[in-house]
């Protein structure tokens, strides 16, 4: 289980980095709103994937 849920973790950082990233490159699918939210969230999802496949590598 606890495999499971840092997996679960990696992709739910690699979306929220993916859609998040994409607003802020493109405008899509938010129209780019706020620029200073899309770079908390990326920063965000960033540490989220990295503790998140750090727990992974311990995880035996």
């Amino acid at each position: 289980m606890p495999k499971a849920m840092t997996i679960a973790g990696m992709v739910v950082a690699a979306l929220l980095l993916l859609l998040f990233g994409a607003d802020l490159a493109l405008g899509i699918p938010f129209g780019g709103a706020q620029m200073m939210m899309n770079l908390g969230v990326i920063f965000g999802s960033a540490i989220l994937g990295y503790l998140s496949f750090t727990t992974f590598r311990e995880q035996k």
